[in-house]
């Protein structure tokens, strides 16, 4: 009875070998033909799915933004200051920026009235402000606020984005 018993556990044990190697190859054969499906499903989707997607998005979609136009304002602007009982300087070179062709050809009319406004806003800075970054871009941010104000008064539109600094010199 010894000699079955010790038959028994190696024929069960050979019987399960093969069982477990059995499944894994299944598992693994079903786990690569899903991938294969997986891909295959994902590129017919892009590719024949494609050329009808650009259509529906560009019907739901905002228009693409145009591209930017820049107008210089020159000449530099000098402002005089006086700080600490010395005169001080500060030229600043300015560029206009905005998308609308037609509006931007429209700001050259009011450029004067665009001018003067800066000329105020500069002048009324503090001179010890403009050294730091903060104070600078302070500055940036009231004038293009002070011209979006005065093209929305003259033009009933903003028309610039932003009014950008080129050079800045404080003397």
């Amino acid at each position: 009875m010894a000699k079955q018993e010790k038959v028994k556990p190696a024929a069960a044990e050979g019987e399960e070998a093969p069982v477990k190697s059995k499944k894994k190859l299944l598992i693994l054969v079903g786990a690569v033909f899903l991938a294969v499906l997986l891909s295959a499903g994902g590129a017919a989707f892009f590719l024949m799915g494609g050329e009808e997607e650009p259509e529906e998005v560009a019907a739901d979609t905002a228009p693409v933004q145009q591209t930017a136009l820049y107008q210089p304002m020159d000449p530099a602007f000098v402002v005089n200051f006086t700080h600490e009982g010395r005169r001080r300087y500060m030229q600043v070179n300015v560029v206009l920026m905005g998308r609308d062709p037609e509006l931007m050809a429209a700001l050259a009319q009011h450029m004067p009235l665009i001018r003067n406004e800066l000329v105020l806003q500069f002048s009324s800075e503090e001179f010890t402000s403009l050294f730091t970054p903060e104070g600078k871009e302070a500055l940036r941010e009231s004038a293009t606020l002070a011209v979006k104000s005065t093209l929305e008064k003259e033009l009933g539109n903003p028309v610039i984005e932003a009014l950008l600094f080129t050079n800045i010199v404080l003397q």
